[in-house]
């Protein structure tokens, strides 16, 4: 059983600065070796896509972050992030890490508040 633990998120002012952090837990694996991704689901609205990282390392991120956010892996410590900076007050949502493994997984999501 694939398990997802995200962590970092909180309340932070407008231009401000959060760095979400995702990792799995129970069965360990490597997350080097799979797709791996950010998305985020504001109050009303779709979850929508907010980035990738490619198990060889290539990154993509949706226009409406691309040059704030950063999407990044640390095998040393299989680990996966997201830089967020420039923080807006319409990046507030719920933030979801996902694995594509035969199929996709999900962790519990971890909420970013940005005030204006």
């Amino acid at each position: 059983q694939v398990q997802l633990v995200e962590s970092g998120g909180g309340l932070v002012q407008s231009g401000g600065s959060l760095r979400l952090s995702c990792a799995p837990s129970g069965r360990i694996f490597s997350i080097s070796r799979y797709a791996m991704g950010w998305y985020r689901q504001a109050p009303g609205k779709q979850r929508e896509w907010v980035a990738t990282i490619t198990s060889g390392g290539n990154t993509n991120s949706a226009d409406s972050v691309k040059g704030r956010f950063t999407i990044s892996r640390d095998s040393a410590k299989n680990t996966m992030y997201l830089q967020m900076n420039s923080l807006k007050p319409e990046d507030t949502a719920v933030y979801y890490c996902n694995l594509v493994a035969g199929r996709d997984y999900w962790g519990q999501g971890t909420q970013v508040t940005v005030s204006s």
